[in-house]
Formats: structure tokens, sequence, C-alpha cells
């Protein structure tokens, strides 16, 4: 990994790309959603400051644990521009996630402890599935493969209904 000299205060897109390990085409993508920013030279070429780099790795980071980026532009937009962001910023925001988080596990952890039952299980409707139809509320109105066609998958006249989960 390059080294930059600790006077440089700016970095060129290519040496952001090359401290963070993301893509040239990420950075842009990230500056195009507001995730971070860069002045223009007179030239129109991007400088970065050297705070981008912990903006980046905790974009990445976020995005790892599939926290959407219009949140976490939100929450960088809560950080100070004038100076760079401390380990208790990070810590604050961090924690703001950590209820999502905690779900998101809980439902994963109900996918992985009912998947082998729901493949196996050669159910001919989505009335009983746990992982389609959670606590049976599709059940409460009616039959499971009637909800397909209630959902815009009209079948075609004469035909009976759909008897799959998918």
């Amino acid at each position: 990994m390059p080294q930059i000299p600790e006077k440089i205060h700016e970095l060129t897109v290519g040496q952001l790309a090359a401290r963070s390990g993301a893509a040239v085409s990420a950075l842009h993508f990230y500056e195009s959603k507001g995730l971070i920013t860069s002045r223009r030279t007179s030239g129109n070429q991007r400088r970065y400051s050297r705070d981008t780099l912990r903006r980046v790795a905790f974009v990445r980071a976020a995005q790892r644990v599939g926290i959407p980026l219009a949140t976490i532009r939100e929450a960088l937009a809560e950080l100070p521009e004038e100076r760079t962001p401390t380990h208790e910023d990070w810590a604050r925001l961090s924690e703001a996630w950590r209820a999502e988080l905690d779900e998101r596990i809980k439902q994963l952890n109900r996918l992985r402890d009912h998947l082998t039952d729901c493949i196996g299980c050669g159910c001919l409707s989505l009335d009983t599935c746990v992982l389609s139809n959670p606590d049976d509320a599709f059940g409460r109105r009616q039959a499971g493969s009637r909800l397909l066609v209630e959902r815009g998958k009209p079948r075609p006249t004469g035909t009976s209904p759909a008897t799959s989960c998918s």
C-alpha cells in the first residue's frame, strides 16, 4: 500500500482508492450519492481531504452489514466537517444502528432455522410457510395460493390456482 507523506493534506482519487481499497468507480459513486466530497483543482481533478479515508472505511463497513446508503448518508451528515471524526463520533453513529442489526440477526437466525423445513416440506400453499408467511399473517385473510393472484399475477382463464410456494 503506498504511503502518503503527512505533509500532503489532500489525496487524488487514485491515492484514495489505493489507500481505502475501494475502486475509483466506487469512490465516484459514493461522491454522487453524497457520502464523500471532493474539491476540484483548476484542472478539474478531484482532491479529497485525508479524513475521507475514514469516511470511506465507514461506508464500506456499513455496507457490509447491510445498512442502506441513504441511512449511511444521514449518519455521515451528522459528522463534523471542520475536523476528523473521533472514535466517539463513530461509536455514536454505530450505536444508532445496533437495534436494526439485532433485528436483522434475528431474521437471519429464523431463516437459517426454518430453511431446511421449508425446502423439504413440499407445502402447496403459503398459508403455513414460516418463511413466506411468518406467524401466518396472510392466513387471517385467505389461503396462500390465492395471494399470488391477488398480488397481480392473474392466471389464465380456465386454469386452477397455483399450487407452489414460489
